[in-house]
């Protein structure tokens, strides 16, 4: 059962039917988030810190995010936080989000009066989607998948991403399961630290479709879609059709053209040779799943 809506207000506007962009690392959602940003009446955040404080909490020790209501009112007052319009409101914002708000001074990105819908594409924000869902029950998800070959290439140049791969990240205060590392079981600690790094980018990507997946079972249709990156990167205006008759509004697809989207089947000639192989071992049967092999 489902707790009772809590309507949030913020800036004066009531949060109805926020957007929530959910997936694996280098999987697009930056590319979502422009459209949306750049959409008329969105107000959509990326990383801000008081969101990225509570997701990643709740990603590495998912027994936080199972503590009821508490949890619920965290992730919502840190959103709210976020999503205050207020001047040089865009100075804590990651460079991400203010390339896609197209933001070159201290912002704010939006005008209160002009702002009918709220969304956050914070990176990781996957691991929060039962506290998302719980805080606001009437929220949009929007789930990206690209193929985990093209997403292990361009972790694996990415310091941000290898960052979370040092060993010190499986102490021994880990809650395994671990679905931000994708490690089950505590017997799994040291061979995962002594995996190479490609090993660990497939990890992350096979558990979070499989996040993904549980997501697709368990929320009704009008409440996620599911796309691909490769559609959005070879497709945007197909895409952003579906996207906008989804969310009940339109989304620019201008944003989506001209960009510098890392190509698709790019980890041909990024990954090495023993890279490649082995994350094409350890994802297989999710690769195999979603068509990528």
């Amino acid at each position: 059962m489902r707790p009772p809506t809590h309507i949030l207000v913020v800036n004066g506007i009531k949060v109805r039917q926020p957007v929530f962009v959910l997936s694996a690392p280098h999987s697009g959602a930056d590319l979502l988030a422009r459209a949306l940003k750049r959409s008329p009446g969105f107000h959509v955040t990326m990383g801000r810190p008081s969101v990225a404080h509570v997701v990643y909490a709740f990603a590495r020790r998912p027994s936080i995010a199972g503590r009821g209501m508490g949890a619920t009112r965290v992730l919502r007052d840190a959103l709210a936080e976020a999503w205050q319009i207020v001047p040089g409101a865009c100075l804590d914002c990651p460079a991400a989000c203010r390339e896609a708000g197209g933001v070159t001074g201290e912002g704010p990105c939006a005008e209160p009066g002009t702002v009918a819908r709220f969304g956050d594409a914070s990176p990781d924000l996957l691991y929060s989607a039962s506290v998302l869902l719980q805080a606001f029950p009437d929220a949009r998800f929007v789930q990206l998948i690209r193929d985990g070959r093209d997403v292990a290439a361009d972790m694996l140049a990415d310091p941000a991403a290898l960052s979370w791969f040092k060993p010190v990240m499986l102490s021994d205060e880990t809650e395994f399961p671990n679905p931000f590392l994708g490690v089950n079981s505590g017997e799994h600690r040291d061979r995962w630290k002594a995996m190479p790094t490609a090993g660990k980018c497939a990890l992350r990507w096979r558990s979070a479709v499989r996040l993904s997946a549980t997501l697709r079972q368990e929320l009704p249709r009008e409440q996620l879609l599911t796309l691909r990156y490769e559609d959005l990167v070879s497709s945007p205006a197909e895409t952003v059709e579906g996207l906008s008759a989804f969310l009940e509004t339109r989304v620019s697809k201008v944003a989506l053209y001209g960009g510098s989207a890392p190509k698709v089947g790019a980890w041909r000639t990024r990954l090495r040779g023993q890279d490649a192989e082995l994350v094409e071992k350890v994802a297989r049967e999710e690769l195999s799943r979603l068509g990528y092999q």
